[in-house]
């Protein structure tokens, strides 16, 4: 349905207003209901929508009357949102684009128009989740490693030459600071196809030692991490390429611009969006749970799942249950010392346990004004750590001093400002009187903030910094689980000695062996970035004070903004000389795409059942993500990335032991290298300008070399390629029907997991690199392809077939059924233990239904499409858990699998549930939201469930057999006379 914003025959045009240049907009405030002025500004955003959007059909004047009833409406309405874009990131976004892909099939199989199926939001892609760390400061790799599995053991150096030499860089040690080598011959340099090339064919590179790693220098470092990205995932740049041309409204952002969220802010966030003569707040859903980062601009967004972000794509809004709103606010001073994400963590263990799930979070008071925008967007960014949906910053004059930095003309600041208030959008934090009502408050002092880290598994486990080392003795000590590592007294002061550049070192618990200053989480905030760098830090490297060459260390900004202002405030050659050289533009190290670890530091930590550790200043670092073999994973500060990698441990009181000391014996300390808050302030100001956002919008429009060359057909269809292991056409479209099909009830299904509690998506959905022995493995080399050319689960995200047999493929899956970690689940009717998906095609081929049993708090974490679309095809047809991340149960029905919760105060274990019983469900003919089920057992014995559909719009995806069916009916019922996301749902 096609609305006509200006006709008089919406319900709502009354409420049209002008602007004084003659931008017409729709103003709440003409409603002169005085409930408007008290409602949160982010509930103020979702009524302009309703408003704006008001159809009679899809929103209807109900819902707008439910939105501005807020205070009595909360956790009760449902109503509709129409964002006004979506965001795509690759490893996400693929999936959502491969599937309108098929649709436009499964509509031509129909004899309609493929050319309906496009997006009807404006739609942004951008491919930056691909990165993955061939070369960085201290190696290349022993050979790159095209397919991104682990590459130890599958090539050897290459043989020395007996050809001469000039002498590289710095005499004739290879390893500089970082260590270095005495053997007299060095090999040639590989190039990104593996074969060796003359040394004198690439200026400026220092010889490759072919016993030991090898430095470059960080332009090459870069160029050749880019070469191999771009390599890798050629298939699926050339799909995104033909998307960029086939579909409407869809803008491909290439590679090597930057991260996902950190394009977002600088260059596709408006603040307000002008369309048709109209002016209205931009907002946005995005295929990934940090797209709230754009909430510290003042922009409403939250991540969605992938067929969620589809079915707003073809013009439908996102249903929410009116969320309720909590008021964080914000008093006392910041502390000098501590950075924006010593106050991130600490608002994160503050909200967290004050159990704000599924919540609007909004901030206010006095403290909010000290806090600048990329202070903001860091915060906002870390919203799904304490599970809320926004974490939400009004626009104030600290915005406005902002936009105005980022290359918005003084005529478009003059709009934004001058339509914000003119909707009471605008805000002053210091008067109270503009203070909303919020559902409830919470109170939190910055001057409490001191600086923290978090970890050793999970992000809402806050450590201060001073007690980092008793703190860490603590989790060898305790048992395994959330903290613990349960390290025997005997064994907790094991060293390992090992050989590494031809030297020796040793590694013992609390080693540090990965340090990454990565991605989006803190490059948006340049304070953060130039304290870990700045002039100070060059004291430490004129003392002596180094990284040892082992650990892997590694600089992924967020975009080439970031690179900018590093090398502008002239912080980057510090970097550099601590061993942090970027690597590349995207996110690597965050999402499991670190390159393997030397195989003597490896088998080091191996030998002697050591408790490794990453430090990385990012927001992920489930245990087992970064690396298999390192245990205990810290997010922290960058700064605080660089002093743990120079110290070399975790197991360091920063306050009363020194980094190191210099050449004359001189201890150096932490403070002694500390710039101030002042001075980062200062250089923050001076290089964080326009300039570096002008960098960026070139970088956008110039695009790159390879990209721009890639050649796709015009076709209407995709040509799939049946020998592709990347893009397949999925198979959820098969045997569609044009009428909805009854309901199937379920009968004498098996568990396929027994599970317990916080199931993350990181159990669910693999997303670092496919393991040899899995079964996503076993179909890639059935395919004739070696272990080096796998490539990750999220780059072949476009494969259903892959991503299938990587469902529950985690080695960290607790299976009850097992006992032990692993992906292994018990086959019910042999008694066999098999791999999950092993297990699933036997139940499949032999027509048993499927349930998965779970604890608490499923399906938390990242948001991923494929925790749904997995189990989907693995044969689930429900899930029974005691609660569910709401996303995650959002996602679960778009694919038409039943999210059912035990009732309160029962779960498997009260109910004595072995998981072995065989289960049945029936389902009545008319479902209804949150209707109570009965399930039965094959032990005679039976228990109530609540069926989790939160509206009757979830009723009717279920109904469908998921959205993307309920899509393609509504397109092919409608056939030529309208497009795809205009249609009317059909009846149920």
């Amino acid at each position: 349905l096609s609305i006509n914003f200006s006709s008089s025959e919406h319900p709502y045009a009354h409420l049209i207003d002008t602007l004084p240049d003659g931008i017409k907009f729709y103003n709440p405030c003409k409603l002169g209901d005085p409930r408007y002025d008290k409602l949160p500004l982010s509930v103020r955003i979702l009524l302009e929508a309703a408003i704006r959007n008001c159809d009679g059909f899809y929103t209807k004047e109900e819902d707008v009357q439910n939105i501005l009833d807020w205070q009595e409406q909360q956790e009760k309405a449902e109503v509709p949102f129409s964002p006004a874009r979506v965001l795509l990131q690759d490893f996400t976004g693929i999936p959502a684009m491969v599937d309108l892909a098929a649709m436009r099939d499964a509509v031509a199989k129909q004899g309609v128009d493929p050319d309906l199926v496009n997006p009807k939001c404006p739609t942004d892609l951008i491919v930056d989740h691909s990165l993955q760390i061939d070369y960085s400061k201290c190696a290349i790799q022993n050979a790159p490693n095209p397919g991104g599995g682990d590459s130890s053991n599958q090539s050897q150096p290459p043989p020395r030459s007996t050809a001469a030499r000039p002498p590289s860089r710095g005499g004739s040690h290879c390893g500089g600071q970082r260590g270095s080598c005495s053997k007299a011959a060095c090999s040639d340099l590989p190039t990104s196809s593996g074969r060796p090339t003359s040394v004198q064919q690439i200026e400026n590179t220092p010889l490759l030692c072919p016993f030991h790693l090898q430095p470059v220098s960080e332009v090459e470092t870069a160029l050749k991490n880019q070469e191999m990205e771009l390599q890798r995932n050629k298939e699926r740049l050339h799909f995104f390429k033909w998307c960029s041309k086939a579909f409407k409204n869809v803008n491909v952002v290439p590679p090597d611009v930057g991260a996902v969220h950190q394009v977002n802010l600088e260059y596709l966030s408006r603040v307000v969006q002008v369309s048709d003569g109209l002016i209205y707040p931009d907002s946005v859903v995005g295929t990934d749970s940090h797209t709230t980062m754009i909430n510290g601009l003042g922009i409403l967004g939250w991540g969605v799942g992938g067929i969620e972000s589809e079915a707003v794509m073809l013009g439908q809004p996102v249903s929410l249950t009116l969320p309720q709103v909590v008021g964080c606010k914000l008093v006392g001073s910041i502390n000098p010392l501590a950075t924006s994400i010593d106050i991130v963590l600490g608002i994160t263990k503050h909200l967290r346990q004050a159990g704000i799930s599924g919540k609007f979070v909004e901030f206010f008071g006095p403290g909010v004004s000290q806090l600048s925008a990329p202070d903001r967007t860091t915060i906002a960014n870390m919203c799904p750590e304490y599970n809320a949906t926004v974490s939400f910053f009004p626009i104030d004059h600290v915005t406005l001093k902002h936009f105005k930095k980022t290359n918005f003309t003084d005529e478009k600041l003059k709009l934004l400002e001058s339509y914000m208030k003119a909707v009471n959008l605008f805000r002053s934090y210091e008067e109270s009187s503009e203070d909303p009502q919020f559902s409830e408050v919470i109170e939190i002092s910055l001057s409490s903030m001191v600086p923290q880290v978090s970890g050793p598994k999970r992000p809402q486990d806050r450590v201060a910094v001073s007690s980092m080392k008793d703190d860490f003795q603590s989790c060898l000590n305790e048992k395994v689980g959330f903290k613990g590592f349960h390290i025997s007294k005997e064994k907790q002061d094991v060293r390992v000695p090992f050989l590494h550049c031809g030297q020796e070192y040793q590694l013992a618990h609390g080693s540090v062996v990965i340090a990454a200053v990565i991605s989006c989480t803190n490059n948006c905030n340049p304070s953060v970035m130039l304290t870990a760098g700045m002039p100070n830090f060059k004291a430490a490297v004129e003392a002596g004070l180094v990284v040892k060459p082992y650990i892997r260390t590694s600089l992924a900004p967020g975009s080439g903004m970031v690179t900018h202002y590093l090398n502008a405030s002239g912080v980057l050659p510090y970097f550099n000389q601590l061993g942090f050289e970027v690597i590349g533009y995207g996110c690597a190290t965050c999402v499991g795409n670190t390159a393997p670890l030397p195989e003597a530091v490896v088998d080091a930590i191996k030998k002697g059942d050591l408790v490794a550790c990453g430090v990385l200043s990012g927001n992920r670092h489930f245990e087992g993500r970064l690396c298999d073999c390192v245990r205990a994973n810290y997010l922290a500060s960058p700064p605080l990335v660089v002093a743990y990698a120079i110290a070399g441990t975790v197991g360091i009181d920063f306050e009363k032991e020194p980094l190191g000391e210099t050449s004359a014996g001189k201890e150096v300390y932490l403070r002694d290298i500390w710039p101030s808050r002042e001075e980062v302030q200062q250089t923050e100001e001076d290089t964080v300008i326009s300039s570096i956002f002008k960098d960026l919008r070139r970088r956008m429009e110039k695009g790159n070399t390879f990209w721009n060359k890639i050649e796709c057909p015009d076709s209407v269809v995709f040509p799939w390629d049946h020998k592709s292991t990347y893009i397949r056409s999925p198979p959820f479209f098969t045997k569609l029907s044009k009428d909805i099909p009854p309901p199937q009830s379920i009968e004498n299904a098996h568990a396929l997991l027994f599970l317990g509690d916080k199931v993350t998506t990181d159990h669910i959905s693999p997303a670092g690199s496919i393991a040899r022995v899995s079964a996503a493995a076993k179909y890639l080399q059935s395919k004739r392809l070696t272990p080096r050319e796998f490539n990750s689960y999220g780059a072949r995200r476009g494969n259903d077939a892959v991503m299938m047999r990587g469902t529950f493929a985690s080695i960290k899956l607790h299976n009850r059924f097992i006992g032990k970690p692993g992906p292994k689940t018990l086959h019910i009717p042999s008694g066999q233990t098999l791999d999950v998906f092993e297990a699933a095609d036997r139940y499949q081929r032999d027509g048993t239904p499927l349930i998965i049993l779970a604890g608490k708090d499923y399906g938390s974490g990242n948001s991923r499409d494929w925790v749904a679309k997995g189990p989907y095809l693995l044969g689930v047809r429900a899930v029974i858990a005691e609660s569910f991340e709401k996303l995650h149960k959002s996602q679960l029905v778009g694919m038409g699998i039943m999210p059912l919760q035990f009732v309160a105060g029962q779960n498997a274990d009260t109910l004595e549930l072995s998981g072995k019983e065989r289960f049945s469900v029936a389902l009545p003919e008319s479902l209804r939201p949150r209707q109570q089920l009965t399930i039965r057992t094959s032990k005679g014995t039976s228990f109530s469930v609540t069926a989790l559909f939160d509206s009757e719009v979830d009723v009717i995806f279920f109904q469908h057999g998921g959205l993307l069916r309920y899509v393609t009916r509504t397109v092919v019922e409608s056939g030529p006379d309208a497009a795809a996301g205009e249609q009317q749902p059909t009846s149920v």
